[in-house]
């Protein structure tokens, strides 16, 4: 086994525990000197003899820090693998110098290492620090970005909105359904637009709540209307159980539609066409729960514990079979918190109308009167 530098080279022998470990002394990362102290720290290597291999290195030093033998470059290829064979057989040689001049050497190799290990701190927080700066930048771009997209797109949804609804005139059948396939397109743009806003939010602590009184049932009927030709173009069943209203509730109720909407959105993605996806809300003590359940192939179990993180995605390459950025599930368990509740991942299937859906089940809650600070998640309410 052939090892780039030091830190693999520790990380083979450890992993492999070889019969024989050569230590080329010049070496990126850990030198030789380096990786025979470490190797010698692990019980697992006890009587595995190190081999310092060098053309520059001190004889001394080597068997100071633990080496069992020295092999100078050149090599004499004829009578290599005799040595080697021999130091796998048992032979060990010993350093001339005395425990003291022996001493003298492991301490200045010591501080060496203390020299080195100085350096490489200072390198990694010279590293850091330009991480964080390019992590404001990368978090200005998007507050930037957000704004100059969002300024022409507003316009653009209002006159195509009048045009659809012919108060800029009659428009033929072709023109309609050209405006339809605009709107739609604006609508997803938007879609997009709003994560990006709310995914700065995220990452910088600021995402505000702006609390009234609203209806909880009238929001959840909204955001599944929005969706009907979603579902409709995918010929997808939805079912509902829905309580009589009002619910009403104290809190953000467009933050809460949009992360109803991302959980909609995330059933109508992975529920294959001809399925069904299912809703259902309950009033309970103290909060508003809302059930979003389908029947995809739900979520594998080693991709739970990330299915939440922000830009995680099961299939995050080019080719995969479904779209997204990987944002929806974040930001939609992120205003839950923010509105005095949260979003889960259910273990089991549900009945909903009395069809069992067994995919994927995501319950939603909300406090029913959200509260104006929001503590340890990072929001900001007004």
């Amino acid at each position: 086994m052939d090892a780039a530098d030091g830190l693999e080279g520790v990380r083979l022998a450890l992993a492999q525990r070889p019969d024989i470990v050569l230590v080329d002394l010049n070496i990126p990362g850990l030198d030789g000197f380096e990786v025979t102290l470490r190797l010698r720290t692990e019980a697992v290597l006890a009587g595995v003899p190190i081999i310092a291999i060098t053309a520059e290195g001190d004889r001394d030093t080597s068997f100071a820090v633990g080496c069992d033998g020295f092999v100078q470059k050149p090599i004499n290829a004829r009578a290599f693998a005799k040595q080697i064979a021999g130091y796998i057989g048992g032979q060990r040689e010993r350093a001339m110098s005395s425990p003291d001049v022996a001493s003298e050497r492991l301490r200045v190799q010591s501080g060496r290492i203390v020299a080195h290990l100085e350096e490489k701190v200072a390198e990694l927080s010279a590293a850091n620090e330009r991480l964080r700066e390019m992590n404001s930048l990368r978090r200005e771009f998007y507050r930037n970005i957000s704004h100059e997209l969002a300024t022409p797109l507003t316009p653009i949804v209002g006159y195509v909105r009048m045009l659809i609804d012919g108060e800029l005139g009659e428009t033929s059948t072709a023109q309609r359904k050209a405006l339809r396939a605009m709107d739609d397109c604006i609508r997803r743009l938007r879609t997009q637009l709003d994560n990006l806003v709310d995914v700065t939010g995220l990452e910088t602590g600021k995402m505000r709540f702006f609390h009234r009184d609203y209806d909880f049932l009238d929001t959840v009927r909204r955001t599944i209307a929005w969706h009907a030709d979603t579902f409709a173009e995918r010929k997808i069943t939805l079912l509902e159980e829905l309580p009589r209203g009002p619910l009403p509730g104290y809190g953000d109720s467009d933050r809460l539609g949009r992360a109803i909407s991302q959980l909609l959105d995330n059933a109508a993605k992975f529920t294959p066409e001809g399925g069904m996806v299912g809703v259902r809300v309950r009033p309970l003590e103290a909060t508003y729960e809302i059930v979003i359940a389908d029947t995809g192939p739900g979520v594998a179990k080693d991709h739970e514990g990330r299915i939440f993180d922000a830009f995680y995605q099961i299939d995050g390459s080019p080719t995969r079979a479904h779209g997204g950025t990987g944002v929806g599930l974040a930001i939609a368990r992120r205003v839950a918190r923010g509105l005095g509740g949260d979003v889960k991942l259910l273990d089991a299937g549900v009945h909903i109308e009395g069809a069992f859906l067994g995919g994927a089940v995501f319950s939603l809650a909300v406090a029913k009167r959200a509260p104006t600070v929001v503590v340890d998640t990072g929001y900001v309410a007004p």
